[in-house]
């Protein structure tokens, strides 16, 4: 019989599914990998978030301590150094305020430094970052080189 349309079977593999279901099942998969990254992404950030928000609570804390101490301690001392060096009659005020303000700092470097190697320690999202490496090489069926 010329002309007369034969149904065709759907194009499918070995295991009996067609190119479409193939091709949902990898969408599916793709999508669900991707869920599975942010969630590790997510994970992996707010971990950190408590060794940066500690580093930081510490960085803060050296500028609010420094402004205090220089405030409320700082015109005491200032005064006494002062007499200190010079006399009652004549305070020495310019020398005791450099004594005083070098020693300010000192306690406001020993602080930022202790708080900038707090924040050295935030690790960042090594597992997402290994594993979106690999999303490439998965796509094209090349696994093995992920091994």
């Amino acid at each position: 019989m010329t002309g007369a349309h034969v149904p065709q079977e759907p194009t499918s593999h070995d295991d009996g599914r067609s190119i479409g279901d193939i091709v949902g099942d990898l969408s599916r998969n793709f999508s669900t990998l991707v869920r599975q990254e942010l969630e590790l992404a997510k994970a992996e950030l707010k971990q950190d978030a408590g060794k940066a928000g500690k580093g930081a609570g510490m960085l803060g804390g050296a500028g609010i301590t420094a402004h205090l101490a220089l405030t409320f301690l700082s015109l005491a001392t200032w005064w006494t150094l002062a007499i200190w060096i010079g006399n009652h009659d004549h305070p020495a005020l310019g020398w005791s305020g450099l004594i005083l303000a070098v020693l300010w700092a000192i306690v406001a470097a020993v602080l930022a430094s202790a708080g900038k190697k707090s924040l050295k320690d935030v690790d960042g999202i090594p597992q997402t970052t290994q594993t979106a490496k690999q999303i490439p090489d998965a796509l094209k069926g090349n696994e093995e080189k992920n091994r």
